[in-house]
């Protein structure tokens, strides 16, 4: 038993892809955040986050068919990254808050990175 045990553990430590040590990866700390950050997941309107997704349809006044967009994520700079997460919703009308801490958004930023 103990055998396997050290034989797991190194497997584990020769073929770890992230440099990361702790219980949960940043890669899937990410992950979870991307599908339940707090409410309604990333992946609910933007897919995978590799291209840009129509989330909804609708006539306006005047019957022109318009739509309601979400852009690709996976070519956003952090700096824009954090801004759109952190806007005040007069800016955005569709993006929920989340309310997100500087880890939470790094990591989810960092899995983000990792779709390309």
């Amino acid at each position: 038993m103990r055998l396997v045990f050290l034989l797991l553990l190194f497997i584990i430590t020769v073929f770890a892809t992230d440099d990361d040590n702790s219980f949960i990866t940043k890669y899937e700390y990410g992950a979870m955040l991307y599908e339940n950050p707090r409410g309604i997941g990333c992946n609910k309107c933007h897919n995978n986050g590799k291209k840009e997704v129509i989330i909804a349809k609708y006539r306006d006044k005047k019957g022109a068919l318009k739509y309601i967009k979400v852009p690709p994520l996976t070519n956003i700079s952090f700096e824009n990254f954090k801004i759109k997460l952190r806007a005040d919703k007069t800016e955005s009308l569709v993006m929920p808050t989340y309310f997100l801490t500087d880890e939470e958004l790094d990591s989810l930023y960092y899995y983000i990175q990792k779709l390309k």
